[in-house]
């Protein structure tokens, strides 16, 4: 699944104890190689994101069809 303008994105620390990162996608970028996304993170601070595998859930800005 990709991410979307407005999604937000969770990612698992690779660490024990180390709480998880929580931001909403604010553009996608997309290469010859891959995606990435800038990300505005809950403690504000702005980023250019790479997912790599298992490492990344993304939450939808829409609501799910019922």
């Amino acid at each position: 699944m990709e991410a979307k303008v407005g999604d937000h994105i969770i990612v698992e620390s690779e660490h024990v104890g180390t709480p998880e990162r929580r931001g909403e996608v604010l553009e996608v970028i997309r290469g010859t190689t891959g995606v990435r996304y800038r990300v505005r993170w809950q403690d504000g601070h702005e980023t250019i994101f790479t997912p790599s595998a298992g490492s990344v859930r993304i939450v939808s800005k829409e609501p799910a069809a019922s």
